[in-house]
């Protein structure tokens, strides 16, 4: 449950449409439910604005499908992460709502329409073996509500197709940055804006990358200011930093 929704529930009992028994019935779960395998935090959205992701990674399907239950029961826009098509295939049983964006391995339930943010968040990425975590990340940032746009195969060994893209770079509030291999990307894209950059290194390399560690570790001794680094092939981490840097400009664009 999310502030709207609170706000709408006390507004119910206040205008007598909702007896007090039935909105403490509502809110008796809160803020958490207990299902033995997993609390559920119906909390989630009150306090940082987003419900619960499910990561579906380590999880059995069942298990997956009773917390989406139990998240649907409060909640709207749930996402389920490294979601397989068996996970999808369970979840569209319980759902009317369920989309699976299959290159990110996300599953969307119960979305409901927003208004996109007037600011925009950049998700880039190195190569185009880099895009299951760029779109980890854009598609996480997309439910949250930001405008978003993209850039691929953009990568140092070719600097002059990232340096065609210079106006996009420098519009955007926001720059995630995705890149395995050597990981020079975000330093790069660093020094071409003004804006924060989100680097996030992927497992994608040769033996010597020790599955995205060489990428990490050049991320994390950038010489370019501004740069903030998430764990290896995080692009969800990446996207939901993004998403609340982009709902601060957001706010900034529309006060001025």
């Amino acid at each position: 449950m999310n502030s709207d929704g609170l706000k709408a529930l006390l507004e119910q009992v206040k205008s007598g449409d909702l007896p007090v028994q039935r909105a403490l019935d509502t809110l008796k779960d809160l803020p958490y439910a207990d299902l033995g395998y997993a609390m559920v935090d119906h909390h989630r959205a009150l306090r940082s604005g987003h419900p619960e992701t499910i990561f579906s990674q380590g999880k059995t399907v069942a298990q997956i499908v009773g917390i989406a239950r139990r998240l649907l029961e409060k909640d709207a826009n749930i996402m389920a992460t490294r979601a397989e098509p068996p996970v999808y295939e369970a979840l569209k049983t319980i759902g009317d709502r369920v989309e699976y964006h299959e290159t990110a391995r996300i599953v969307v339930m119960n979305r409901l329409p927003v208004t996109p943010t007037r600011t925009t968040i950049l998700v880039m990425c190195a190569g185009t073996s880099d895009i299951p975590v760029a779109e980890e990340a854009a598609v996480t940032a997309e439910v949250m509500g930001n405008r978003v746009d993209r850039l691929t195969d953009v990568g140092v060994a070719g600097i002059h197709r990232l340096l065609a893209n210079r106006e996009k770079i420098q519009a955007a509030s926001v720059l995630v940055v995705v890149a395995g291999m050597d990981g020079a990307l975000p330093s790069v894209a660093a020094g071409l804006t003004d804006k924060p950059v989100i680097a996030v290194p992927t497992s994608i390399g040769y033996g010597a990358s020790f599955g995205g560690l060489a990428a990490l570790l050049t991320m994390l001794n950038s010489c370019a200011n501004g740069v903030t680094v998430v764990n290896i092939d995080n692009g969800y981490g990446a996207g939901y930093a993004a998403s609340t840097i982009n709902r601060i400009a957001n706010r900034q664009a529309d006060d001025r």
